[in-house]
């Protein structure tokens, strides 16, 4: 089935507000808010805006029945999972931290936690910290020179001193997507814990945890069309029930003395005072809208813009793509460089023909210098995309060649 992005577009209502032209093509660093999305947090914030899980009159109540609603909504996105599984956080940094800190009992001198270097920094620093502060050592597993998982490295690497394996989904530089079955099963069996960061693979299509086989599994609200400041940590409910909490505060406790204080089960634990309750309210209403949509035409559409991207950038002599070159296993996220000329270059000068794309390392700087290089150019692709995006951004870097000599 074909997708009718001129459809899909309605709703979103960035493309009814921005002048054209206007190529969004950075949908890694922030999706745009799906009108149900942006709809359900104006409506709390101006309607019915009250705080949650403590109050006992009507605006408190239906305040809080929305919340858990919205759990009860990423849950089903995450496979159907339990909603008491689904914590919410400020977005995929906070969920990792917080995954780095309740396993940090697990770690000490003699253990390890392995992390790729593909890695996002937030799936990075924390486990260095957690590293730090236990005496674990970090053990990088390597990727291979088209910027994928080295599946065979990471499997070498597995052993008894194992405690903690990190790593993405899909990498936001190379848009590679990892076996986590795979890796799952050989982290499974040394007894190790496997956390993954998902946000780079949750916008592409509801991801189910469980038959993944992942212990952990972080993403954020708003690169999954919904608002900014609300992401999620999904964990099997026997790992986390012995976490210890992460951040103290109100709500997350039963009974609190000067002396000491208990705390409540999973998912509050984790949740002290007021969480963002209208960006939360915002995902659950994304995840709503993602499951409606038809994913295998999503895909296919997704796909045959990353090929016809893929194409144009290796007709250019001067670009290097960084990444796989065919569209197996990956995600539309696309980055390259263009020979002598610096990213931000590059970028201001598409964004004077409405294409806007990200320059930098993307927070991935250890893959950066993987590639040998410190920063590069890329164009990441989302359900409302279509062939006009890619050719603009084409014949712009066209005549960005032209203008930079």
């Amino acid at each position: 089935m074909r997708v009718d992005v001129a459809v899909l577009r309605r709703d979103f209502p960035i493309f009814e507000a921005q002048p054209a032209p206007f190529h969004y093509l950075d949908s890694a660093a922030t999706a745009q808010i799906c009108r149900p999305a942006l709809e359900a947090l104006c409506r709390f914030e101006g309607k019915a805006r009250a705080n949650v899980k403590r109050g006992v009159y009507r605006l408190a109540e239906a305040a809080t029945r929305a919340f858990e609603e919205a759990r009860r909504q990423v849950a089903r996105l995450l496979g159907g999972v339990d909603p008491a599984e689904v914590v919410f956080t400020a977005g995929t940094t906070l969920a990792l931290n917080l995954a780095a800190h309740g396993l940090s009992p697990r770690l000490g001198p003699g253990r390890r936690v392995l992390v790729s270097v593909l890695e996002h920094h937030s799936n990075l620093v924390p486990w260095q910290l957690a590293c730090a502060r236990t005496g674990a050592e970090l053990v990088a597993v390597p990727a291979t020179a088209d910027g994928r998982l080295d599946h065979e490295a990471l499997e070498r690497l597995l052993d008894s001193r194992v405690a903690v394996v990190a790593l993405t989904h899909a990498s936001n530089v190379t848009g590679a997507v990892s076996d986590v079955a795979r890796v799952a099963r050989a982290v499974r069996a040394v007894g190790a814990v496997l956390v993954v960061d998902g946000a780079q693979r949750i916008p592409h299509g509801p991801v189910d945890v469980r038959r993944l086989g992942c212990d952990l599994y972080a993403f954020s609200g708003h690169k999954a069309y919904g608002a900014t400041g609300a992401g999620v940590l999904w964990g099997r409910r026997e790992l986390l029930e012995p976490f210890p909490p992460f951040l103290g505060g109100g709500e997350m406790i039963t009974r609190v003395t000067l002396a000491h204080s208990s705390y409540r089960e999973p998912p509050h634990r984790f949740e002290a005072g007021t969480p963002p309750i209208g960006p939360v309210l915002a995902l659950g209403a994304a995840a709503r809208w993602m499951m409606a949509q038809d994913w295998q035409a999503l895909r296919a559409h997704e796909e045959a813009l990353t090929r016809r991207l893929l194409a144009g950038l290796a007709a250019m002599r001067d670009v290097r793509i960084l990444g796989p070159t065919d569209v197996g296993e990956r995600i539309g996220v696309v980055a390259f460089t263009l020979e002598s000329h610096h990213p931000h270059d590059i970028c201001q000068l598409l964004d004077e023909r409405g294409v806007c794309t990200r320059g930098g390392h993307h927070c991935a700087q250890p893959l950066m210098d993987h590639f040998g290089i410190e920063a590069s150019v890329r164009a990441s692709l989302a359900p409302y995309n279509d062939e006009a995006d890619v050719d603009a951004l084409l014949e712009g870097l066209e005549t960005v060649r032209r203008i930079l000599g």
